[in-house]
């Protein structure tokens, strides 16, 4: 099948296909994607109906209550509702029918532009004849400057998530780049995505969270220990964030400790309710990138590490520690920020290389990092030699020191204190060539979990075969 790149085009060939046949049920935004569909001639071979539940009263007498009606559980109570609705009304027609049912619940710009155009969009569907059901979830974020431009791009990104469940799932790459044809990053941003179902066997919703990100359809995209996406403002909204950053290949005891350690003095810490923490692992692209690229295996093998621990895992594009900050305070709407690091690490802070272009350079950096409620938690670093590095005798450069006692003044980072320092000793690189060399010890540094799955995948042994 030839990829299409005007909806219209894209909306003809589907109309055209005399066994995909199904219902449109838009709410909140108007009927914009079923609305093209009409404008692309020969509906009647793909339209059953479609309708709009825009008034609430309406909206629950048809699909039952929800705590908020521009949310996933509406989308699903919708598809919940429709899609098995229009199998048992066309049942005459399913031996020669691909029934669909595509639902959205839309936010655009409201008039006095105090919100954020955003929304769920879903397409239940078979991808043959007779075939179980399959599924495809996603969140978008609007950016266009206007409710009218809002509805247009939802119009457009609706087709191309019908048009690539249908026709494009050969490449998970392919399928999401289909998403955003007629669109830009400028207009829309994909942060969540889910596929489940016989028509998605080969995808992995954890490798398709990794590449919205590498392909810049967003900053920043969460799952849970089993792989389920989740969307970040459901995870982080209006709750204290605590990061681990690292690059975790292999996960090790120390980061774990890491994590303990500071998890443990951010709980104390003065308006910090405990049952309202959300903990993230942050894997960034430049800590997944090798030789330029990035290697899905990989990337899947130190997830399943840090599954483990039974905690989420963010995937960002943050090379810079403040963008972190920035993103969660996005979401947290004043709720305090926390972060471990090691102090080696920490020093890394204040190398004003790390903010050549920006306008403001490294205060700049500091003002947008430290200027909400984030407090970094320091975890001692120590050599081969048994030097310990703390807070207490980091010296940066006398250009930066002032910085540095202005985060201490104003209780921005706190020592975390260890008494044993063997953990520290050992780096993560310094494990895998161990395991690489097959040198006895390193299960020494790795929880047992984890030491479990590099015995069992061979992991690491052979680094050119593997990898």
């Amino acid at each position: 099948m030839i990829q299409m790149y005007d909806p219209l085009e894209k909306a003809l060939t589907i109309n055209l296909n005399q066994h995909i046949y199904g219902s449109f049920n838009e709410i909140g935004a108007g009927q914009e994607v079923v609305s093209l569909f009409f404008k692309a001639g020969g509906a009647s071979g793909t339209v059953a109906y479609s309708q709009s539940a825009y008034d609430m009263k309406i909206s629950d007498s048809i699909y039952g209550k929800c705590e908020r009606y521009v949310c996933r559980d509406r989308l699903l109570q919708m598809l919940d509702r429709e899609y098995p609705h229009l199998e048992q009304m066309l049942e005459h027609r399913k031996e020669e029918t691909q029934f669909f049912a595509f639902a959205n619940t839309m936010e655009a710009l409201n008039y006095k532009r105090t919100n954020q155009g955003q929304g769920w969009m879903g397409l239940r569907f078979q991808h043959e004849k007779g075939a179980e059901p399959s599924e495809v979830v996603v969140h978008i974020n609007l950016h266009d400057n206007s409710p009218q431009l809002q509805q247009t791009a939802t119009g457009f990104f609706g087709v191309n998530l019908i048009y690539a469940a249908f026709y494009l799932r050969d490449n998970q790459g392919e399928f999401l780049h289909s998403l955003m044809e007629g669109l830009g990053r400028e207009r829309v941003e994909i942060d969540m995505i889910s596929c489940h179902g016989p028509a998605f066997k080969q995808f992995d919703n954890r490798i398709l969270a990794l590449k919205l990100v590498k392909f810049g359809y967003t900053e920043a995209t969460i799952f849970d220990p089993s792989g389920k996406v989740i969307q970040p403002s459901e995870y982080l909204y209006k709750k204290h964030s605590f990061v681990l950053r690292g690059r975790f290949r292999p996960l090790m005891k120390i980061n774990l400790d890491m994590l303990d350690k500071g998890l443990e003095a951010f709980k104390k810490e003065e308006d910090v309710e405990q049952k309202n923490i959300s903990v993230l692992f942050e894997l960034t692209l430049r800590e997944l990138e090798k030789h330029g690229e990035l290697n899905d295996q990989d990337f899947l093998e130190r997830v399943d590490m840090l599954s483990t621990t039974g905690n989420k895992v963010i995937i960002s594009n943050f090379m810079r520690y403040f963008t972190i900050a920035e993103y969660l305070d996005k979401f947290n709407r004043g709720k305090k920020i926390g972060m471990v690091l090691g102090v080696d690490r920490f020093a890394s802070i204040f190398e004003e290389h790390w903010y050549e272009g920006m306008k403001g350079g490294i205060l700049e950096a500091f003002g947008r990092g430290f200027g909400g409620n984030i407090k970094m938690y320091l975890y001692p670093t120590s050599n081969e030699s048994g030097e310990v590095h703390t807070l207490e005798n980091f010296r940066p450069e006398s250009s930066v020191r002032g910085l540095l006692n202005f985060l201490v003044d104003h209780g921005k980072v706190k020592d975390l204190y260890i008494e044993d320092h063997k953990l520290s000793q050992m780096r993560s690189w310094q494990v895998e060539k161990m395991i690489q060399l097959g040198l006895p010890g390193w299960e020494n540094y790795i929880p047992e979990a984890v030491v479990q799955i590099i015995k069992e995948r061979k992991l690491y042994q052979q680094e050119s075969a593997s990898h």
